[in-house]
């Protein structure tokens, strides 16, 4: 008698022996209860999941001696036929091989005919998304209006390749995947059964390897039970998986974190010695540096993290020796590798590229510590005269976004029309800058410039190269650099509008403005752009400038002094 796997002599022959999917196996045996089950039903769902198995269970529970039950008897002449697969009541039907018009059209012609010796006809459609186009329109009447002896159930992987037109006539039910717990639970089971013993952490790696499928998990077990004798050891186990030890995964973790890069080319070559995978390898490492992104949150990891409860504990352990912005920063660079690993034809070296260059990035700064020294540096190049204030574009780098200072943003005179910007002229500032007037020219320029830089900040950039002139009654002149382009950026019809209405604003009258050609600078003004100079060029080669523009991976635009 040939030898019968482990997937076929453990399938679940009760609706109670199915395993994590109650959702469905509970409205059916409802349905069965009330009288309710619908004629054309669709079980859709990743593989291995029992989409098959409950609709052979959900037949015997139909034509079962004592039907309709949601329990049936599996003694009866239909039930030992239909766990047999020669029933001569329900048709398996195999959709990838049997997907024509025309053998669509012999079902159709056949189920007219009433069932041998059960109550109902079944067809059995196992990967129905393979059926033609054709097929499916020939099935789309029928389908809608079978005989009352006659029901359909459909099975797929890919319900999305399925017309609307058959989905909108099925009862729809989707499988899960089934989790490593609950795999690891039924394995031990059988292992008992079978009586063998077989180390926890090894059916855990089965598990995790099959994916959430039970029949991969069953295929497995029936390989490395046969592939053994006598006691199973863990190291067994990996051999005949092909797999990566947890063990070694979280030796090579430690060690791209330690930054230690001899011993993770070390773990490599051993890896790649051995004969293992290295883009499964990598996929390992990867879903490791996310588990280890999850347990530093410290939150719901039992439920985001599908792993056994002793692996789990180790993972916090080893999150808690480093910063989550270095493991979400590793996580990230490992991520953006994964096109250059997976299309390579050396992975091994294409993977030794990536870790190296990770290894060689510097850890990234918690936005808030960059956050204090910004601010510190600002108060240590401030001054009773002058203040340093750096412009950086915002950038985005591990998660970080658009760090920048945000102030309240008024419309800009070039983007006003003639009738808004006459109002701005005639209107005055709906928040005053100050009760008093200026003191001092330079007091007034200054205020100017302040109003300017909220309102227009193109035309205020060509206003910090200008200087002014003591105003005459009536009169303000502006000494504007030997550019033609600033120049004729300050005499736009609107950007004088706007330049007047913020003049008036200041001195309280109304001044005509005047633009003069700057032809040298005195020697307090030469002295003053010197100390300027100065001043930039020490916020330029600050080392925090330098750091902050690395670690964002910023272009410094300006230093505005004020």
């Amino acid at each position: 008698m040939s030898y019968l796997v482990l997937a076929r002599k453990y399938r679940p022959q009760t609706f109670e022996e199915v395993v994590e999917q109650t959702h469905i196996t509970r409205t059916l045996s409802n349905a069965i209860s009330s009288g309710r089950v619908a004629h054309a039903i669709l079980f859709s769902g990743p593989r291995g999941t029992g989409k098959t198995t409950v609709a052979r269970i959900l037949a015997k529970a139909l034509n079962c001696k004592q039907a309709p039950t949601p329990v049936p008897c599996n003694d009866c002449r239909s039930c030992v036929e239909i766990t047999g697969g020669h029933a001569v009541d329900v048709f398996e039907i195999d959709g990838a091989s049997n997907n024509s018009v025309d053998q669509i059209r012999d079902l159709r012609d056949n189920i007219k005919y009433m069932p041998a010796h059960s109550p109902y006809k079944i067809y059995i459609i196992d990967e129905v998304h393979m059926l033609s186009m054709a097929a499916f329109n020939a099935l789309l009447k029928t389908l809608e209006e079978p005989p009352p002896h006659v029901m359909f159930m459909f099975a797929t992987t890919e319900p999305h390749k399925i017309p609307i037109t058959i989905l909108s006539r099925c009862q729809r039910h989707d499988f899960r995947r089934i989790s490593l717990k609950s795999i690891e639970k039924q394995m031990t089971s059988i292992c008992q059964q079978e009586g063998y013993a077989i180390p926890d952490e090894s059916l855990g790696l089965i598990a995790r390897e099959a994916g959430g499928s039970m029949r991969d998990a069953l295929s497995l077990l029936d390989q490395i039970l046969t592939c053994s004798r006598g006691t199973i050891d863990h190291h067994q186990v990996t051999d005949i998986l092909g797999v990566v030890d947890r063990k070694v995964i979280f030796s090579l973790s430690k060690s791209i974190l330690d930054a230690e890069i001899p011993l993770v080319l070390e773990i490599l070559d051993d890896i790649y010695d051995r004969g293992h995978d290295i883009k499964k390898l990598y996929a390992d490492l990867l879903e490791h540096f996310r588990n280890l992104v999850v347990a530093s949150m410290d939150k719901k990891v039992d439920k985001l993290v599908d792993l056994p409860s002793g692996e789990i504990e180790h993972l916090r352990q080893q999150a808690q020796l480093f910063s989550p912005v270095s493991l979400t920063q590793i996580f990230d660079l490992l991520f953006k590798a994964e096109p250059s690993i997976r299309l390579s034809p050396q992975p091994k070296l294409a993977l030794e590229i990536a870790l190296i260059r990770i290894l060689q990035t510097k850890p990234t700064l918690p936005i808030d510590f960059l956050i204090d020294k910004l601010d510190a540096l600002r108060q240590e190049m401030s001054s009773p005269s002058s203040k340093t204030e750096i412009s950086q574009q915002p950038v985005t780098r591990s998660g970080i976004e658009n760090v920048s200072s945000v102030s309240p943003v008024t419309p800009s005179a070039s983007h006003m029309s003639d009738q808004q910007a006459t109002q701005l002229e005639n209107k005055p500032e709906s928040i005053p800058l100050s009760d008093d007037l200026p003191q001092d020219l330079e007091t007034a320029w200054k205020k100017i410039a302040d109003i300017m830089a909220r309102k227009n900040p193109s035309l205020s950039a060509s206003l910090s190269k200008c200087s002014v002139k003591s105003p005459r009654e009536g009169l303000l002149e502006i000494e504007v650099p030997d550019n033609g382009f600033t120049l004729a950026m300050i005499q736009r019809e609107k950007n004088m509008v706007a330049l007047k209405a913020v003049c008036r604003e200041v001195f309280g009258t109304r001044k005509e403005i005047r633009l003069s050609a700057q032809t040298g600078c005195d020697e307090t003004h030469c002295k003053k752009k010197g100390q300027d100079n100065q001043l930039k060029q020490k916020a330029l080669s600050h080392p925090l400038v330098a750091d902050a523009i690395e670690i964002f991976d910023g272009k410094l635009i300006d230093v505005k002094l004020r």
